[in-house]
């Protein structure tokens, strides 16, 4: 049974909940991280979350989202999941936090005080198919484009901070 942690508004530990139930609305704030890795070229890596997934499954998002472990220091959670989700081991470089909260349905939805990581990665990716339906490196401009003309294509955290992570790193 995985459990994420639930926090308050400051990120103070206030306990444990498993993940699924802490998923079903209304949804605790609960921390979380999301990852964005850029190769060479200044493209940013984006996954299709798998179709199998409870909440957001077949949206486009940034490069690896999760949830720590109780007692696991977040940028560990955040080294693990990208090699267990993606196949990439790299550096990564905490940007910033921030809390959000959509509904998916009437049944699931997100709240979660967020950590923000980027990474820089142009070697190979072995994806873990049961997290992922497809993965790719794109282009900013064709990104934003994209993502003006057909925002319901997106997962909500990733449309929430992906300006703030571009100004970061010098893309917008």
């Amino acid at each position: 049974m995985e459990q994420v942690i639930l926090v308050d508004e400051s990120d103070n530990e206030l306990g444990y909940e498993e993940k699924l139930t802490c998923h079903k609305l209304p949804v605790k704030l609960h921390r979380a991280f999301s990852i964005f890795i850029f190769n060479g070229k200044g493209q940013v890596l984006l996954q299709r979350r798998a179709k199998s997934k409870h909440h957001w499954g077949g949206f486009w998002s940034n490069t690896c989202c999760s949830h720590p472990r109780p007692d696991e220091p977040v940028e560990l959670a955040a080294k693990r999941r990208l090699e267990e989700e993606i196949g990439i081991v790299c550096d990564l470089q905490f940007l910033f936090k921030f809390i959000y909260k959509a509904d998916y349905d009437t049944t699931w939805g997100e709240h979660e005080l967020d950590w923000v990581f980027v990474g820089y990665y142009d070697g190979p990716i072995k994806p873990n198919e049961d997290e992922i339906d497809d993965l790719k490196f794109v282009d900013i401009d064709a990104l934003k484009k994209d993502m003006s003309a057909h925002p319901e294509r997106y997962t909500p955290w990733f449309k929430i901070c992906l300006d703030r992570v571009l100004e970061h790193v010098g893309k917008k």
